[in-house]
């Protein structure tokens, strides 16, 4: 599998004046294609700033991140945008949809930012409703979505541009289990369709449906390996 992001002695610090708080201390870490891992840590163990970073949403205080070859570190921020939009998809615990829009306009939402024509963006959008199980639920406003529906509504948005990678964030972290399981199902449905996985999470059943397990703990990697019990692999 082809090498998609590479760390290098990556350091972020985050300077708040009189004191400073350093969430990664020299993180080396590689990401390659088609790859399901998922990011285990206590809070405040630097697992959503390594996540900010690959989603190229930051560079390092120190050291290089390589993504596909290219030096992050070296690229102004209109460059780095491009690059999110055209390849990376956000899905955040938080939902983040925007609460006057409808469901379809909230997945169609990032590809007017990519200039793409609105009738071919609405056409992709109802198909991704669709595949997250959410047709004829196009028109309601995210108020009238359950959590789970909101946060399939949030996954059908990041998969509008066609991302080789998919970030989430403690996606399940608002759900009920039986909602989160859904979730992770359709995550693992996405990874099978050749997707990018990364999962941030503090949960072991939701780590458990990766394939490879990347442990941090005070801005360092402590472990980094496959998992030994990969229960929905054998189920599915």
């Amino acid at each position: 599998m082809k090498e998609i992001i590479k760390f290098i002695g990556v350091w972020k610090i985050y300077d708040l004046g009189k004191s400073k708080i350093y969430a990664l201390r020299g993180v080396d870490f590689s990401l390659k294609q088609k790859e399901f891992i998922a990011v285990m840590g206590p809070s405040g163990s630097g697992k959503s700033t390594l996540l900010h970073l690959v989603g190229l949403l930051d560079k390092p205080t120190r050291g290089r991140i390589m993504f596909k070859g290219k030096n992050i570190n070296l690229l102004n921020n209109d460059a780095l945008a491009e690059i999110r939009s055209k390849e990376i998809g956000f899905i955040f615990q938080q939902f983040n949809l925007m609460p006057h829009l409808t469901a379809l306009e909230n997945v169609y939402l990032p590809a007017l930012f990519s200039n793409s024509n609105l009738s071919k963006a609405k056409e992709k959008a109802k198909e991704l409703l669709a595949l997250v199980g959410l047709k004829g639920r196009e028109k309601h406003k995210p108020n009238e979505l359950s959590g789970g529906e909101q946060q399939r509504v949030a996954i059908a948005r990041a998969l509008i541009n066609d991302p080789s990678i998919i970030l989430a964030d403690e996606p399940t972290g608002n759900l009920d289990s039986k909602t989160g399981k859904q979730i992770m199902e359709l995550l693992v449905d996405l990874h099978k369709e050749g997707k990018t996985i990364v999962v941030v999470t503090h949960d072991p059943s939701i780590a458990s449906y990766a394939k490879r397990l990347v442990g941090i703990k005070d801005g360092l990697i402590e472990k980094d390996h496959g998992l030994i019990k990969k229960y929905i692999w054998k189920k599915k």
